[in-house]
């Protein structure tokens, strides 16, 4: 079996079919967006050759790099919640004895629940007139905040729509780091408990380095999905109030389907597929030199 899987005619057996798709569906979808940014194009109709023309004007739209901003802010925000959060749910269902099962399926309820009913009930949960759940239990401590404006606040909408987004997905990585940490052979625990380690100690100098291998590739899966993020915040907020939780996701959405400037949204559409790219890259080789020293 082993020499069977170590032959590479077998290996790509299993590769060619999820390799055509991403081909089909990734691959080409790029190439045809790079090659629609040198158009003037309303997606119908004629379109017209302006060569870097979409790009220049990227390059001096204030409003889309206000969006790489709000994006970069957004993706912290859910790497925070999903990775970290994600990694401290999972610590806690390793330490209990009873009723694991029940909470973690509870935690990973959101992730199969629709974004669309997630910002729904997250309407209804921030919501003024009538007043929500949230705003409601804070009033017992200051009246004002009865009345506290959550999605149209140009101050915190961003940062609703991250904490939603993060709130949504921090189920998924539970489950890695909880498969994960259950993984950590039990002479390696022993060891330390034998060294003195107390549990905080077994955590932070054992277990977490030993997944940290896991905790890369979450945090790499997380930049990426939080880069080109766009269904809670479009639905949640729709970008707005103005532009205040605008992505470049969204900004490239409604560029190219709104304002019916398919070759502009297409430019957007390569610049965030470049920045996805360095970020990642960037990224992995931050952590390489670091798994290197």
């Amino acid at each position: 079996m082993q020499k069977a899987f170590g032959r590479k005619k077998v290996i790509l057996m299993f590769l060619l079919p999820a390799l055509t798709v991403y081909i089909l569906f990734v691959v080409v979808s790029v190439v045809w967006a790079g090659f629609y940014s040198f158009f003037n194009w309303s997606g119908v109709g004629e379109k017209t050759f302006i060569g870097i023309q979409n790009y220049v004007q990227l390059m001096q739209d204030a409003t889309f790099w206000a969006t790489v901003g709000h994006t970069l802010a957004y993706t912290v925000i859910c790497v925070l919640i999903q990775v970290f959060g994600g990694l401290l749910f999972a610590i806690f269902l390793t330490r209990l004895t009873k009723g694991r099962a029940l909470l973690q399926t509870l935690y990973y309820v959101p992730v199969v629940i629709s974004s669309v009913a997630i910002c729904q009930i997250f309407s209804k949960l921030l919501s003024v007139t009538p007043i929500g759940v949230i705003n409601a239990v804070l009033s017992i401590f200051h009246a004002d905040l009865a009345t506290m404006e959550w999605i149209s606040n140009g101050e915190v909408s961003l940062y609703v729509a991250a904490f939603v987004e993060g709130y949504k997905y921090l189920g998924l990585y539970m489950v890695i780091f909880y498969a994960a940490l259950i993984g950590v052979p039990k002479d390696l625990e022993e060891a330390a408990i034998v060294d003195g380690a107390n549990v905080i100690q077994q955590y932070w100098r054992v277990k977490i380095p030993y997944i940290k291998p896991v905790i890369i590739s979450n945090c790499i899966l997380v930049l990426n999905g939080s880069l080109r993020s766009f269904d809670i915040s479009y639905l949640l907020t729709k970008g707005g109030p103005g532009n205040a939780s605008e992505l470049m996701s969204t900004y490239m959405y409604k560029q190219a389907f709104s304002s019916m400037k398919y070759g502009y949204g297409s430019a957007i559409a390569m610049v965030i597929v470049i920045i996805c790219m360095v970020v990642g890259f960037t990224f992995r080789r931050v952590t390489e030199r670091g798994e290197t020293a």
